[in-house]
This record gives structure tokens, C-alpha cells and sequence, in this order.
């Protein structure tokens, strides 16, 4: 962040240089980069994310507990329509292996993978949003708010877990136990929900940990798009104005999330794979 031009206070109109030495003299900026990192460290072992440079009187704390909220609402939803649509699109494509339902699945998952989320978003908008009117385009103040921002949002990993989920399904199908469970006289709905499905989830929930995280985090392109008060919206903002304090904070926040997602994403193995066990 130091490496990049300009400051917290450079884009500032008419800011007398007396004014400008105070106020890093205030942030402390104007000591050495060392010292202000061995103090920085010191307010982080307190919990303390330390002051906004450019919000007077807004905490990095307050800020993170304002946006995060929002954010993880709609990432929630986001990941939920990944879970539901995406498995759902593998366990078709994968029960017509090579056949047109297949084909159609893996043609979609292919523009979701490969287009962008933000493009996906633009296209919302103006066809639902402008044209047709169905969907408010700005903000989270009611439920239909919601819609197009997180399929903008849940474009990539609804395909990506399709993909997942139809190659793994495919491999499982094939299986020893389940040759037998068909020999037994099981349905297929039953062989699929009871056998097949829960080897299944083994590379969904490895995907799940980065992806919760990513998501309930905030998106920082579609939180700004649809002009959503986010996480995501706020770094972006956090950064064009070079507030350092705000930047170290969401970006400690956002890594210590992911961390958590991992671990918990690890602990599940053991509940969808009775023969994996933790050690001690």
C-alpha cells in the first residue's frame, strides 16, 4: 500500500501543508514504516483495527460490524442458490451422462465459469431491471432486492459445483457399493440420496470453505454495481482513498474468515465421511 503514489491525504482540495503535517503526525505517519508497524501489531493484539484516515470518528472495528452484516446476507443467499442450482445441474447431468440434458448442463456451467461475474451482473440489470422492471437494480430494501445481485453473484460457483458435482457423481456411480445396492433391488432415488450423494459432497465442501468466505465477505465489483453497502463496496471505496488503517483491517478480517471456513470445512469431513477421523 506505501509502494502505491499518493496518501490518505493527497487528494484532499485546498489542504494547507501545516494541516496535512498534523494529521500524519496524528496517524502517526510520519515515524519510520517500522515503528509504525511494531505499533500497529501492538493495537492488533488488543483487537483493535485502529482509526479510519478518512472517516472522522468511524473506527476500522465500527466499520467492519456496519458493512460485514450486509454483506453476509446476501452472500447467505448467494451461497445457498450455489448449493441448491449447482448440485441440482450435476446430479442431472450426471444420471444423462452424454445425453442432451448433459450437454445443455455443461453448456451453461461453461458460460458460468467463463463469464465474468460483473458482466452477468450488467446483463441483470438492464434486462430485468431497466427493461422489463421486475427487479430493483439498487440497494437491499426488500427481498426481490436480493435476486439479481446474487445470481450475479453465485454465477461461477453455481457451475463450478455443477462440474464437480457430475464428474465426482459419474465416478461414484460406477463403485463397487453401489453396483451392490442396485443388486439388493434399491431404488435409484434411494442409491443416489443414501450412497451416492454423500461421497459426492467430499470436493463440494473442500470448495465451500474459499467460497463462503469470498462470498459472505462481500463481492467487491457486484456490491458496487447494485450500490449495496458492503463489505465488499467499502474496500473498494477504502482503497481509491488510500485509508491504509481500513485496508490492513478488512483484508485481517477477511483472512482470519477464511481460516475459520477452512477449519470448519475440515471438521465436516468427518461428519459426511465416517471414514475419516481426526486426530488427536
Amino acid at each position: 500500500m506505501r509502494l502505491m503514489p499518493g496518501g490518505p491525504f493527497d487528494g484532499e482540495k485546498n489542504i494547507p501543508p501545516k494541516i496535512k503535517v498534523k494529521l500524519e503526525e496524528k496517524f502517526g505517519l510520519d515515524k519510520p514504516l517500522g515503528e509504525q508497524y511494531v505499533a500497529y501489531i501492538k493495537d492488533l493484539s488488543r483487537g483493535d483495527l485502529g482509526p479510519s484516515m478518512k472517516r472522522e470518528g468511524r473506527t476500522v472495528n465500527w466499520i467492519i460490524g456496519y458493512s460485514f452484516p450486509t454483506s453476509a446476507k446476501l452472500g447467505l443467499v448467494a451461497v445457498s442458490l450455489s448449493l441448491v442450482i449447482g448440485i441440482a445441474l450435476g446430479i442431472l447431468a450426471a444420471l444423462n451422462f452424454n445425453k442432451w440434458p448433459d450437454s445443455l448442463c455443461m453448456l451453461l456451467s461453461t458460460f458460468g465459469v467463463t463469464i465474468p461475474s460483473f458482466v452477468i451482473g450488467v446483463f441483470l440489470m438492464y434486462i430485468f431491471g431497466v427493461k422489463l422492471k421486475l427487479f430493483p437494480i439498487v440497494g437491499l430494501k426488500s427481498w426481490q432486492s436480493y435476486i439479481l445481485p446474487s445470481v450475479a453473484l453465485s454465477g461461477y460457483s453455481i457451475a463450478f459445483i455443477a462440474r464437480l458435482t457430475r464428474s465426482k457423481l459419474i465416478e461414484v456411480m460406477k463403485s463397487d457399493y453401489i453396483r451392490t445396492a442396485r443388486a439388493k433391488g434399491l431404488s435409484r432415488g434411494r442409491i443416489i440420496i443414501r450412497h451416492a450423494l454423500r461421497n459426492t459432497l467430499i470436493p463440494i465442501v473442500t470448495y465451500l470453505g474459499p467460497l463462503v468466505a469470498g462470498i459472505l465477505t462481500g463481492s467487491f465489483v457486484i456490491e458496487k454495481i447494485f450500490a449495496i453497502p458492503g463489505l465488499g463496496s467499502e474496500f473498494v471505496t477504502t482503497i481509491t482513498n488510500r485509508d491504509y488503517t481500513v485496508i490492513l483491517g478488512v483484508t485481517i478480517f477477511y483472512s482470519a474468515f477464511l481460516m475459520i471456513c477452512n477449519l470448519i470445512v475440515d471438521l465436516l469431513y468427518v461428519v459426511i465421511d465416517p471414514r475419516i477421523k481426526l486426530d488427536k
